[in-house]
């Protein structure tokens, strides 16, 4: 794995080469229309994704990660967590479906993955669950800094 290290006032943010890593949801075409739109307008990327340390599955920034792609950037800013950590719990956002840790490892290992927005991923900090995107602090990634 080739990993460059962006420094932040909140701690470390690599930049990973994009076919490091496995998605695990399919992407909504709007929702990536607009999104990459907004990324190509504002010249950064504002917010890394978060990406399981020991598969390369996408947690959370599956939209993201396309739209990068897509403006044809080779690396993607991202945070790594151990998925298998307590600490880390995913849902699906459905309240009629269910959705475990292994259900998303295993759809961005074999490259079938779940419906748009299946996932949602919290993790405790401190006496509080938040939504993954809590680790993501802002780090302003200029496009151009992606693209080579």
């Amino acid at each position: 794995m080739t990993a460059f290290v962006l420094s932040t006032s909140q701690g470390r943010v690599d930049l990973v080469d994009v076919s490091e890593l496995r998605e695990h949801e399919e992407v909504d075409s709007k929702h990536l229309e607009a999104l990459r739109a907004e990324i190509q307008a504002d010249g950064v990327l504002k917010r890394p994704i978060v990406v399981d340390r020991t598969t390369h599955v996408i947690l959370d920034g599956e939209h993201r990660f396309n739209a990068l792609k897509q403006l044809g950037c080779t690396r993607v800013p991202l945070i790594f967590v151990d998925y298998n950590s307590p600490s880390i719990q995913v849902k699906s956002w459905r309240r009629q479906e269910r959705v475990t840790k292994q259900d998303v490892i295993e759809a961005g290992v074999t490259d079938r993955k779940l419906r748009p927005k299946t996932s949602r991923h919290q993790i405790r900090l401190g006496s509080k669950l938040r939504h993954i995107s809590a680790l993501q602090t802002r780090v302003d990634v200029p496009l151009e800094q992606l693209r080579g």
